[in-house]
């Protein structure tokens, strides 16, 4: 007798052989009722006669393995840094499999199978390669059934006509709009590179989308014919629905599945001034709008069709001053004379007029308000520890002195002087090294079970800074602040204002690991910031004043008094998420990052 554990294999064999001994197929037919354990021993000699063999009412799962797509910008392998499943765990479509970190941003990977977690082939730590498998997933399904032995119970099989597999078989696969992460649930289709009829590939762009952060870049995971758009430009497409139709040469009995994005950040382009014409724009004619999230979000507060604008960029990429020159062009163009039988005509235009002047006419938000909206409502379940204290500049203020004067004679660094913000950044970088809780995340707990709630420590200082922009608020942040002088510090900061004034790209604005705000620029001294999900703590800066201070001071023969001198107070505001991070832990990390400014001679002592 043979265990069941060799039953797939041994009766696979048996169904090839009876399939080429006899004259016509097999036709399989399910079991009648629940069968018995003696059911499941087949004998060497039931499985030499082929032409009576029975169908079990189970079926051999179908292992699908779960590839890690090309995510573009030359990336060839990721690290591994979480895993939201483990082996045996069930998942759903969409359901977030595990986090990857390349070298520009950590993306959160999601399921496009129902089914079940049958390997994990890496573990924390791992660098996973394109195109490799991530996991296995058994989708319980498969185009073999398994087969038992002969029983008074089982139906026999009985000989049929063939069931023939046309090789030139059509399927349709609808390419959904998968999660994103950071709780965006749908995205505004701005631009599409493909139309109906084209032929696609697997990493073939399909369309473009804006999201609440950034503009990414959908490409394909097959091979086919573009059946159908859903969408249209404009159109806000939400997660989980279909962006295509795909049709595909049915050359497998496996089911079609529905697949994930694979995204890239959307790249920008340098804009580039030339004059603005009403023609219709060449690129709108073929489905195709050139511009830069910035431009687009410019366009839209100001209700102008960017299919009536001529691009002067690269490619004939729209611009903001493409935009304004138009709109400057629409006001001097003569207004259309109205013929004086067409009075409705006249009453529809002054009616118009009236609604547009009106002051409490209700506006719908902007990308970035309505991204603020979304975070600042989950930031509401987060209780806040504020800390505040006030640090004197003196010294820092030397120190950053002394750098200036050195750039200036010795120029070729990048940067011809550095603000204080660099130094802010690299002294708080040295704070997290002793105190790392400051700079983790809390994970698994949307799950609302507090026994599954961990702290994912980073060892990225990833340090996000809140930045004023023509689009609004946006926080980049300086990766692997650890690793970098103050000098490299300075020369990312300067590239991601630049940035900010053309549009960030995901990477930029993704992976922050705690945040410091420089709202001091614009004025005000103690704030309240306002934690965001993915994070543990915020700082924010008040305005630097200078203001008198007692301080014992040494005269010429020696005697010590207490006098009053002048100081430069920089007043600072910390809160932290109390449900992980304590009082006393937030008020001595506060004051080791103090002790740094105060004494910034310390921060090249400290650094490695």
């Amino acid at each position: 007798m043979l265990p069941i554990a060799r039953l797939s294999v041994l009766v696979r064999s048996a169904v090839t052989r009876s399939v080429r001994t006899s004259a016509a197929p097999l036709r399989v037919q399910p079991a009648a009722g629940r069968l018995a354990p003696s059911q499941f021993m087949l004998t060497s000699e039931s499985l030499r006669t082929g032409s009576r063999l029975f169908h079990s009412s189970a079926f051999v799962s179908d292992k699908v393995p779960f590839l890690l797509a090309d995510i573009g910008e030359g990336i060839t392998e990721c690290e591994v840094i979480q895993w939201f499943v483990k082996e045996g765990d069930q998942i759903e479509q969409f359901s977030k499999i595990c986090e990857v970190q390349s070298d520009k941003a950590a993306v959160e990977i999601t399921s496009r199978y129902d089914g079940v977690v049958g390997k994990l082939h890496y573990k924390i730590g791992d660098m996973a390669k394109v195109g490799s498998p991530l996991v296995d997933i058994e989708t319980g399904e498969s185009s073999e059934p398994v087969v038992a032995a002969p029983s008074a119970a089982s139906p026999v099989v009985e000989n049929a006509a063939p069931v023939s597999k046309l090789s030139g078989r059509k399927k349709l696969v609808p390419f959904l709009l998968a999660d994103i992460g950071e709780g965006i649930t749908e995205c505004e289709v701005i631009q599409w590179f493909v139309k109906e009829g084209d032929r696609v590939e697997q990493f073939s762009k399909i369309c473009e989308v804006q999201s609440d952060k950034a503009a990414v870049e959908i490409t394909s995971r097959y091979d086919g014919v573009v059946s159908k758009l859903h969408y249209t430009l404009g159109d806000m497409a939400k997660v989980g629905s279909p962006l295509v139709d795909i049709e595909m040469e049915d050359e497998s009995s496996e089911p079609s599945a529905q697949e994930e994005i694979a995204a890239v950040p959307s790249a920008t382009t340098t804009p580039t001034n030339a004059p603005v014409t009403s023609k219709k724009n060449e690129n709108a004619n073929k489905g195709e709008i050139l511009a830069t999230p910035a431009v687009r979000s410019f366009a839209k507060e100001r209700s102008v069709d960017l299919g009536l604008v001529s691009g002067t960029g690269k490619e004939g990429r729209i611009t903001k001053d493409d935009i304004l020159q138009f709109i400057n062009a629409s006001k001097a163009a003569p207004a259309r004379p109205v013929a004086a039988e067409s009075p409705k005509a006249e009453i529809k235009v002054a009616a118009s007029s009236t609604t547009a002047s009106s002051d409490d006419a209700a506006k719908p938000l902007t990308v970035i308000q309505k991204a603020m909206f979304k975070q600042m409502t989950k930031s509401l379940s987060i209780p806040h520890f504020g800390f505040a204290d006030e640090v004197i500049l003196n010294a820092t203020s030397a120190y950053r002195n002394s750098i200036n004067a050195s750039l200036s004679k010795q120029p070729g660094h990048g940067v011809k002087k550095i603000t204080f913000m660099p130094i802010f950044i690299k002294s708080l970088s040295l704070a997290l090294n002793e105190f790392p809780i400051l700079n983790a995340k809390l994970v698994g707990q949307e799950s609302g079970d507090v026994s599954q709630v961990k702290l994912q420590y980073r060892s990225s200082h990833n340090i996000g800074v809140a930045m004023d922009t023509p689009q609004g608020l946006l926080v980049p942040n300086v990766k692997n602040v650890q690793n970098k002088s103050i000098i490299e510090i300075a020369q990312e900061l300067d590239r991601l204002r630049e940035s900010a004034k053309k549009g960030l790209s995901n990477a930029d604005m993704s992976g922050g690991t705690i945040t410091l705000s420089n709202i001091g620029t614009v004025g005000g001294s103690y704030m309240h910031p306002v934690i965001v999900t993915s994070e543990l703590c915020i700082g924010a800066i008040g305005k630097t004043q200078r203001l008198p201070r007692f301080e014992m001071v040494r005269d010429a023969s020696g005697a010590v008094s207490e006098q009053v001198v002048a100081k430069e107070i920089m007043p600072v505001s910390w809160n932290a998420d109390h449900r992980v991070v304590d009082g006393a832990t937030m008020a001595k990390f506060v004051q080791l990052w103090k002790s740094y400014l105060e004494n910034p001679a310390l921060i090249s002592a400290m650094t490695k």
